[in-house]
């Protein structure tokens, strides 16, 4: 019994000692497997690595040499076109140099032929008495009148060339282009604005506030009024004038407060456009210059309106900015350095922040022209459908007696109400677009063989430009079509 104890004691020893020794095993092979996993993690990260590496590498090595081809294409081109210039010049000299040897062997032939002849006359003037006293008068009285037509000539032509010499960047002008032509302007405004008043209820002048056709939200018209009559004070005292910036969205009225604020200062007015001026190229700096020499002949002081003046006047660091217009920007500086008594400078942009900082500094009065409001809204309504409907029906009278007598528009139930509404569906227009929307109504109103003006009529082409309205600003944003054409 006790040697079976024994053996079953040795037994369970040797079971339990082998029993230790595998899971010592087991420890160390799951200690080997994860050494394992371990060291193949970390070969992996360094292959990648290297792998990154010798990618960028690469590609390192593909931009130098994409760099380099630009560099050699770069010089091979401006080497071809300076060998083509060279050979153009060299052609050109021999074409200049043989062209100038034929026309120095005929000038020789026909100098010689000439001499000959004056040697003939003076030999016979020398030998008669009369005929030299007679050609000496003569001489002197040609070289008198050469001399007079001369001069006269030089004094017509600069009195011609002060009256028609406008420039061509300036597109629209008030300056006289003729003698009497600002008389002749005025009289036919005056039976214009008589002819129109006589129509109206009352002046349109009265019913926005001495603006004209131009309608804005009460206190931007109360500044723009300020402005104005700041203006015509300073004319009148003789102080510098103030330049101004005009921005806000396309179409909300900034060209015709420019040409308001001139009326009613009594100064000229001349506009030209900043995109005008890049297609000039190296001749823009000259007809910049030419701009401010003519409008110091205005006897009255010049208002200077530059629509889209940013297509010229951005940022002189731009990329896009070519040496041309670096230039045209650096002359129209050089002559707003000092505040002047003769120019009034006014700036218009949709886009104010690209303009240069070196003309922004020359800004004396900052001015937004937001869209129009509701109120503003009903009232370009109500002013363009008198314009387009009302004043054209009683205006037939006016050419009745050179054109045939047009038919006449009948307005029915156009209401206050659907005025206010309409003008509640048109948030965002501006106000180009409501006298395009109104345009509209008008055509639609010819196309009706009664040419009647109904309620329904009226708030479907409404209904239409709303429509087409927000069609445009989706196209706006996806960049289908500039901001120039909303």
């Amino acid at each position: 019994m006790e040697i079976f104890c024994v053996k079953e004691l040795l037994a369970r020893c040797l079971s339990q000692t082998d029993h230790e020794a595998q899971r010592r095993h087991n420890v160390e092979l799951v200690k080997m497997q994860e050494d394992s996993s371990v060291r193949k993690e970390q070969a992996r990260r360094v292959t990648e690595e290297q792998i990154q590496s010798q990618q960028r590498q690469t590609e390192r090595e593909r931009a130098e040499i994409e760099r380099e081809t630009i560099r050699v294409k770069a010089m091979a081109e401006a080497e071809g076109r300076a060998l083509e210039a060279k050979l153009t010049e060299d052609h050109k000299r021999r074409m200049l140099i043989e062209r100038m040897q034929g026309e120095r062997d005929k000038w020789l032939a026909a100098i010689n032929t000439t001499f000959g002849h004056i040697e003939g006359g003076l030999r016979a003037l020398l030998t008669d008495r009369d005929k030299l006293v007679m050609t000496v008068g003569g001489a002197t009285a040609l070289a008198a009148g050469v001399y007079t037509t001369r001069e006269g000539a030089k004094v017509t032509w600069g009195y011609i060339n002060r009256i028609l010499g406008q420039p061509s960047l300036i597109r629209e002008s008030s300056m006289a282009k003729f003698p009497g032509s600002r008389i002749i302007s005025q009289a036919k405004n005056r039976v214009l604005n008589y002819s129109t008043m006589a129509r109206a209820e009352k002046p349109v002048e009265s019913q926005n506030g001495g603006l004209g056709n131009v309608i804005l939200h009460p206190s931007l018209q109360k500044r723009i009024e300020h402005l104005a009559r700041a203006t015509s004070n300073t004319k009148v005292h003789q102080a510098p004038f103030r330049n101004m910036l005009f921005y806000g969205p396309p179409g909300t009225g900034k060209t015709m407060v420019a040409r308001e604020i001139a009326r009613k200062s009594g100064l000229d007015y001349a506009m030209m456009t900043g995109g005008d001026v890049a297609p000039l190229g190296p001749q823009a700096v000259t007809k910049i210059h030419e701009i401010f020499d003519w409008a110091k002949k205005s006897r009255k002081g010049l208002l200077l309106f530059i629509d889209e003046a940013d297509a010229f006047l951005c940022e002189r660091n731009s990329t896009h900015m070519s040496e041309a217009q670096r230039s045209a920007l650096n002359a129209l500086l050089f002559r707003t350095g000092d505040q002047s008594r003769d120019i009034v400078l006014v700036l218009a942009t949709n886009r104010p922040g690209d303009l240069d900082s070196a003309v922004t500094d020359r800004i004396d009065e900052v001015i937004e022209f937001p869209l129009p409001g509701e109120e503003e809204r009903l009232k370009l309504l109500k002013l363009y459908l008198n314009n387009y409907l009302c004043t054209d029906n009683n205006g037939s009278k006016r050419g009745m007696l050179l054109k045939k007598q047009t038919q006449k528009i009948t307005v029915k139930d156009l209401s206050e109400d659907v005025l206010r509404e309409a003008a509640k569906k048109t948030e965002g227009f501006s106000g180009r677009e409501i006298a395009k929307l109104v345009a509209g109504v008008q055509a639609a109103v010819y196309g009706r063989p009664d040419c009647t003006l109904d309620s329904q009529l009226f708030k479907e082409i409404v209904d239409y430009k709303v429509v087409e309205h927000h069609q445009r600003l989706k196209l706006a944003a996806e960049g289908g079509i500039p901001d120039q054409m909303q």
